[in-house]
């Protein structure tokens, strides 16, 4: 996988802010979570929303690693 969430999941816990936050006083779809859980794709939208929720850049959020 070229796309990696490992910073979101670091994020949340530096932050302290549970998925089940983002869900329901965000708005954050669970599905969205789910699909960041099993490494799926997410939109640019999603990415944005998630930098002004928790106050942050999106290389808080996501990371590139080269396919080895």
């Amino acid at each position: 996988m070229l796309i990696s969430y490992e910073p979101f999941w670091e994020t949340l816990k530096k932050k302290k802010i549970t998925t089940y936050t983002l869900i329901n006083k965000h708005n954050i779809s669970s599905a969205t979570i789910d699909r960041i859980k099993k490494g799926g794709g997410i939109s640019t939208m999603k990415i944005d929303d998630f930098c002004r929720i928790l106050g942050c850049e999106v290389s808080d959020i996501i990371k590139y690693t080269e396919d080895k």
